[in-house]
C-alpha cells in the first residue's frame, strides 16, 4: 500500500505545524490546506463547476467597443449629432453594382432608390441615403459609372448596432437581375473581427489543450500530475469568465477578452501549477513525508507564486490608467487571471498533493542520477554547469547576448504608430472586399467623412453666410473633394451645388447645424490625424466640434500616447517596490528592470519587421499596413512586461533562497538557476505555445499578439534569464543585495522572506 496513504494526524508533527516563532503565515495555511484537504478538493470542484456555469453566461455578456474616448472633443461630436441632428457618421455601407451598363439607367435608378427606401425603414437605421437621393453627388459614384454607396448611419449602442448588423448583413447580401449589393462600412469590419476573433478563440482551444496536455505527459511522466496542471489552468479560465460576469453590469469588457483569458489562464495556471508540483517533487525526494512536503511547498512555492502573480497582476492593472474599454477589459482580464491562478495552484492543488503522495513524484529511471532539482543534482545539470560558465567569463557571454537581443530588437528603430483599417481582417473577408472596391473605384471615402458640428448656432437660415463662406474654407484644405452643408456642396472653394432639399439635413429642428467634409481616399489612408487637424485649425465663424471616424481614431490615439508615460512609471513603480520586498536589495530591481525592457525590444523590434515592414505577411496570410495600431503593443507589453517579472521572480526566489543558506554569490546563482532554470524554460515552452496558436489567427490583432508574445516569452526565458542574469550578478557581486541603511531597515521589518 502506498506509504502516503492511512495517515495519522501524528504525521503533520510539531516540525510542521509549530506555533513557534519560526511559523509563517503560509505555513500556517499550508497546514490548515493539509487538514482539510477533503473539504477543500470538494469545494474546489464545486467552485470550478459553479465557475464554469457563470462563466458561460458571462460571453454572451460581453460588448463590442468602437475606437473612441469618452470626453473628447470627437466623442461630444458624435452625441450631438445624434441628439440634436438625429444623424451620424455612416457605419454601413452597401456598395451597389451594376451588372450591367451604369448606375445613370432609369431602371438601375429605380431598383436603387427603392433598395435606399427599404434600408430607411429597417427599424435600427436612423437614416439612410445614396447617390440617387442625394441627387447624384458625385462622392457616392464609382469614378467608371458602374458602382454607387448606399450609406447609413446605425442607432444605439456599438453593441446595439452590430447586432443589428448580424441581421442586416446577410440581408442586404443580394444579387438580382440588375444590381449586385455588397455590405461594408467601419462597424461591419469590426463586427466580423470580432466573430472571427470568437472562431479563432475555438480553434485555438482545439489546438492548445491536447498540445498542451501532450506536453505536460512529456514533462511529469504521471498522468495525474498533467490531469491536476491542465485543471488548474481550467480553473484559472472559468473563475476569470465567472468575476467577468460581475464586472460587465457596471462597465463594458470587450470580446476579445475571451482571447486573453484561454491564453493567460491555461499559461499562468500552468505556470503556477509546474513550479508548485516541482517544488513538492523536491522536497518528497528530500525525504518528507506528503504531508510535510505539501506544508513546505506552500511555504516556499507558493509564497513565490504570490509574489509572481501580484507583478502581473500589477502590470496588467496598468492598463486602468488608459480610459477606453477595450483597455481595460485586459485589466479585468489580467487581474482575474492571476487571482483564479493562485487561488488554484496555492491553496487547492496542495490538497491533492496530500491526497496522492508520492503517486506524484517523479518516476525516475533505474540508475539514474539524484533528483536534478536535489543537492547532488544541483552540481551536476546542465543549468549548473552553464551558469559556471558564464560567471567565469560573464563580460564575454553577457556582451556577446546583448549584441544578439540588440541586433534582433533594432527594427524598433523604425516603428511608426498608424490607425486600423479593413486590413486587420483577413483578404477575402466580405467587409474588407468592399472597402478595397471603395479604395480602387471611387476617389471620395464618405464612410470617412469628417464631421463639423456647431450646435450653438440658434438660427442656420440666418447664419447662411457664414456657413457658406466657411464650407468654401474646408474645401481648400489639401485632401478634401467636397464639403456638404446647409449652404450647397462646395469644392476647392467653389459652390458645386446650390443648396436643395437634400441640403436640408444639415439644420437642426430646433437649431444647430454641420457640416459633412469629405476627404479623398487617398488623403485619408496617408494622414488621417495630419487632416483632422487642419480641419479643426481652420477658421470657424461659430464654436465647433469636430468628429467623424477619422477624428475619433485621432483623439483615440493622442489620448493613448498621453497616458503612456503614466502607464510607464506605474509599472516600473509597482514592480520595484515587489522585488525590493522580496529581495531587499535596489540593485535586483532595476537589473530586472533593464532586462525587461532588453526582451520587450525584441518583441516590438519583432512587430515592425513583420506587421508593419511586411516580412513573412506571406507565410502568415496577412496585408501589412506600413504602421502599427498602438493599443495593441501597449496590451502586450503589459503583458510581457509581468510575465518576464513571473520569471524573475521564480529565478531570483530559487537564487535568494540559496544565498541566504550559504552566502556564496556564485554558488547561489549556479544552484538557483539549476533548480530554476529548467521548469522557466518548459513553463515558457507551453506559456508560447499557447501565444504561438494566435500567430495562425485570422484578425491581424490576434497574429500580432501571438507572435510578438511567443517570441518575447522564449527568448526571456532563454537567452536572458540563461545568460544575462547570471553574467550581470557575477558582475554586480555582493553589490546585488546592496540597500541603503534606511531601506534595509525597512526591508528586514516589512520584508517578506522564507522565514
Amino acid at each position: 500500500m502506498d506509504k502516503t496513504h492511512g495517515y495519522r494526524k501524528e504525521a503533520l508533527g510539531s516540525s510542521v505545524l509549530s506555533e513557534s516563532s519560526n511559523t509563517t503565515v503560509l505555513r500556517s495555511v499550508g497546514g490548515f490546506i493539509i487538514k482539510a484537504r477533503w473539504l477543500i478538493i470538494i469545494l474546489g470542484i464545486i467552485a470550478f463547476i459553479a465557475f464554469g456555469v457563470i462563466g458561460a453566461g458571462t460571453v454572451g455578456k460581453l460588448s463590442l467597443s468602437r475606437w473612441e474616448v469618452p470626453g473628447s472633443e470627437s466623442y461630444q461630436a458624435g452625441r450631438t449629432l445624434e441628439r440634436q441632428f438625429g444623424s451620424g457618421s455612416p457605419n454601413l455601407a452597401l456598395l451597389v453594382t451594376a451588372k450591367s451598363g451604369t448606375i445613370e439607367s432609369p431602371a438601375i435608378r429605380e431598383a436603387g432608390l427603392a433598395l435606399t427606401g427599404e434600408l430607411a425603414k429597417e427599424e435600427a437605421v436612423q437614416e439612410a441615403s445614396s447617390y440617387w437621393s442625394r441627387g447624384g453627388t458625385q462622392t457616392l459614384r464609382s469614378k467608371d459609372g458602374t458602382q454607387v454607396l448606399i450609406l447609413a448611419h446605425l442607432k444605439g449602442t456599438v453593441t446595439e448596432a452590430r447586432t443589428a448588423l448580424a441581421d442586416l448583413s446577410p440581408k442586404y447580401t443580394r444579387e438580382t437581375e440588375l444590381l449586385k449589393v455588397q455590405v461594408g462600412g467601419q462597424d461591419e469590419i469590426f463586427r466580423q473581427a470580432a466573430g472571427l476573433a470568437r472562431q479563432d478563440f475555438v480553434r485555438a482551444e482545439s489546438i492548445i489543450l491536447p498540445g498542451v496536455f501532450i506536453l505536460l505527459l512529456l514533462v511529469y511522466r504521471r498522468f495525474r500530475a498533467t490531469a491536476l496542471t491542465i485543471g488548474v489552468g481550467l480553473f484559472a479560465m472559468v473563475g476569470t469568465l465567472a468575476g467577468l460576469a460581475a464586472v460587465v453590469p457596471f462597465t463594458e469588457v470587450s470580446t476579445f477578452a475571451l482571447n486573453l483569458t484561454l491564453v493567460m489562464g491555461l499559461g499562468l495556471g500552468i505556470d503556477y501549477s509546474l513550479f508548485m508540483i516541482s517544488r513538492f517533487r523536491e522536497e518528497l525526494a528530500s525525504g518528507k513525508d506528503a504531508f510535510a512536503s505539501a506544508v513546505r511547498t506552500v511555504e516556499t512555492a507558493g509564497r513565490t507564486v504570490i509574489f509572481s502573480g501580484i507583478t502581473v497582476a500589477a502590470s496588467c492593472a496598468v492598463l486602468f490608467v488608459f480610459p477606453f474599454p477595450f483597455l481595460q477589459s485586459f485589466a479585468y482580464t489580467g487581474v482575474l487571471v492571476v487571482l483564479s491562478g493562485i487561488m488554484g495552484s496555492v491553496f487547492v492543488l496542495p490538497a491533492f498533493f496530500a491526497v496522492l503522495g508520492s503517486r506524484l513524484a517523479r518516476r525516475a529511471k533505474r540508475g539514474a542520477a539524484a533528483v536534478r532539482s536535489g543537492t547532488s543534482g544541483s552540481r551536476a545539470g546542465w543549468w549548473y554547469k552553464s551558469a559556471k560558465a558564464i560567471m567565469r567569463r560573464p563580460v564575454l557571454y553577457g556582451g556577446a547576448a546583448m549584441l544578439i537581443l540588440l541586433l534582433l530588437g533594432s527594427p524598433v528603430l523604425n516603428l511608426r504608430f498608424g490607425l486600423p483599417d479593413h486590413r486587420v481582417l483577413p483578404a477575402d473577408a466580405t467587409s474588407r472586399v468592399v472597402e478595397d472596391q471603395k479604395m480602387a473605384g471611387f476617389p471620395a471615402e464618405e464612410t470617412d467623412a469628417i464631421q463639423v458640428v456647431a450646435p450653438e448656432v440658434k438660427d442656420p437660415s440666418a447664419a447662411i453666410k457664414d456657413i457658406s463662406a466657411y464650407a468654401a474654407r474646408l474645401s481648400q484644405v489639401p485632401g478634401i473633394i467636397q464639403v456638404d452643408s446647409l449652404a450647397g456642396s462646395y469644392s476647392k472653394g467653389q459652390l458645386i451645388t446650390p443648396a436643395n432639399e437634400t441640403h436640408a439635413r444639415f439644420a437642426g429642428v430646433e437649431g444647430g447645424t454641420f457640416l459633412t467634409v469629405i476627404p479623398y481616399g487617398a488623403a485619408i489612408n496617408a494622414d488621417a490625424p495630419g487632416l483632422v487637424g487642419e480641419i479643426r485649425a481652420a477658421d470657424a465663424p461659430f464654436d465647433v466640434l469636430v468628429g467623424g471616424y477619422p477624428a475619433d481614431l485621432t483623439d483615440f490615439r493622442v489620448k493613448l500616447l498621453d497616458r503612456i508615460p503614466i502607464a510607464l512609471a506605474l509599472v516600473l513603480a509597482i514592480t520595484f517596490v515587489i522585488l525590493f520586498l522580496m529581495t531587499g536589495s535596489i540593485l535586483l530591481p532595476v537589473k530586472a528592470t533593464l532586462l525587461n525592457f532588453l526582451s520587450l525590444t525584441i518583441m516590438f523590434g519583432t512587430l515592425v519587421w513583420v506587421f508593419q515592414e511586411g516580412n513573412l505577411s506571406g507565410l502568415l496570410h496577412f496585408t501589412p499596413a506600413g504602421s502599427i495600431e498602438p493599443s495593441i503593443p501597449i496590451l502586450m507589453f503589459c503583458i510581457a512586461y509581468g510575465l518576464s517579472m513571473d520569471y524573475e521572480v521564480f529565478i531570483l526566489s530559487r537564487i535568494k533562497e540559496e544565498y541566504d543558506r550559504t552566502g556564496d554569490l556564485v554558488e547561489s546563482v549556479a544552484r538557483g538557476l539549476q533548480r530554476s532554470g529548467s521548469l522557466v524554460t518548459t513553463a515558457a515552452a507551453i506559456l508560447a505555445f499557447t501565444f504561438a496558436a494566435y500567430g495562425t489567427g485570422e484578425v491581424v490583432f490576434l497574429k500580432m499578439l501571438g507572435v510578438g508574445m511567443t517570441l518575447a516569452v522564449l527568448v526571456d526565458a532563454t537567452l536572458i534569464r540563461s545568460v544575462l542574469v547570471p553574467a550581470f550578478m557575477k558582475l554586480a557581486g555582493r553589490a546585488n543585495w546592496w540597500a541603503p541603511s534606511g531601506l534595509r531597515h525597512f526591508y528586514e521589518r516589512y520584508g517578506i522572506s522564507e522565514e
